[in-house]
């Protein structure tokens, strides 16, 4: 049964922290905008894509954000207890405040299972689609709409074709076409034809009609000309990702049958993000003390930058786990020791019992 200071301090942790992700995701997802409406410029991105990339870029940015928005939450909510002597008159009433652990433990705890579904199931799932997304994108925009009037380089440079007009049916006119493969050079000249787009994008097919195709390789005299009534000239656009599935968008059931070191760290990766959360949970009660007169934001920078060394660290553990440098059974969980262990040698220090010792020493 949670009492009313738990549920002050809970109440007060709470609106904090949907507070501060929130702004936090809202920075994050401007800079995504930026970037991502600049790759869609410059790729001729339709907006349907431009909308769905930046959500889905936002909801794999926020399993990222919920820690470190967790640590400021608590460290600015109880600051200002600390601050506006709420705490002293808390303490005066006999509650220590190993009490407030109640509160913020429990609501450590539901968000850190908010984000386990988050990061094992939504992120990759998430990954996945926009990787997707992208590939489908940057398909489309290699070979592009055939408009008349202008020459058009697609398949990274090894087929132009131009066609002088079109009619409302899609129909070309008077069209040029050249394409290579291999060593040969083909070119193709007819009087009409129709662009088809097969397999999800990833194979454009120009159909000529009445026209005239010449091969052969450059440098050489002899060269093969056809003269043709109906002719398709197939262009498969390369995908560069095609058969590779990237860790970050794998199930955690395909991570713990794996083998590979980058799995691993994956895997490490998106545990170690709901046990960031609780571990800031309880580093952020003993890091949030405040000295009387002191700001209430005083310790906030000392809390970033704990966090970013933390951070760091777990990507410098996940580096090391990738390469084989560190046995996966060390892996990251060293750093998560390491933080808590600071945590529970500042809640020692801030003991009763310890702070009566330092104020009957010599």
């Amino acid at each position: 049964m949670l009492r009313i200071l738990d549920r002050y301090v809970l109440r007060e942790v709470t609106l904090t922290w949907v507070a501060v992700t929130g702004v936090l995701l809202a920075i994050l997802v401007s800079n995504q905008l930026a970037r991502i409406l600049g790759m869609a410029a410059a790729n001729g991105f339709p907006k349907e894509v431009v909308v769905t990339l930046i959500g889905l870029t936002s909801l794999q940015n926020l399993t990222v954000l919920v820690p470190i928005g967790m640590l400021l939450a608590v460290m600015m909510a109880l600051g200002r207890l600390y601050h506006d002597s709420e705490m002293a008159a808390v303490r005066a009433c006999g509650t220590g405040p190993e009490r407030l652990y109640v509160p913020i433990m429990l609501l450590a705890v539901l968000v850190a299972t908010a984000l386990a579904w988050l990061a094992f199931d939504v992120s990759p799932a998430a990954f996945g689609k926009a990787q997707e997304l992208r590939r489908e994108a940057l398909r489309s925009a290699q070979f592009g709409r055939l408009e008349p009037g202008k020459f058009r380089s697609f398949a990274g440079g090894s087929a132009v074709f131009y066609a002088e007009r079109a009619d409302a049916a899609g129909v070309l006119y008077n069209v040029f076409l050249q394409r290579r493969v291999g060593d040969r050079i083909e070119v193709a000249t007819a009087g009409r034809a129709v662009h088809r787009i097969e397999e999800g994008g990833r194979l454009h097919v120009v159909v000529l009609y009445d026209g005239i195709r010449y091969e052969g390789i450059p440098g050489q005299a002899t060269f093969r000309q056809l003269r043709f009534s109906e002719h398709g000239i197939p262009v498969r656009i390369p995908d560069p990702d095609a058969g590779k599935v990237r860790s970050e968008s794998k199930s955690v059931s395909e991570l713990l049958a794996s083998t590979d070191p980058v799995d691993a760290s994956e895997l490490q990766w998106r545990i170690s993000l709901p046990v960031m959360v609780l571990v800031l949970s309880l580093l952020a009660v003993p890091l949030s003390v405040l000295r009387p007169r002191q700001g209430r934001y005083a310790k906030v920078a000392l809390a970033i930058l704990i966090y970013f060394a933390y951070s760091n660290l777990i990507s410098a553990g996940r580096v090391w786990v990738e390469k084989g440098q560190v046995d996966p059974r060390i892996g990251v969980w060293w750093v998560h020791f390491l933080v808590a262990g600071l945590a529970l040698y500042l809640l020692h220090r801030q003991s009763p019992l310890q702070s009566m010792l330092r104020r009957s020493g010599p």
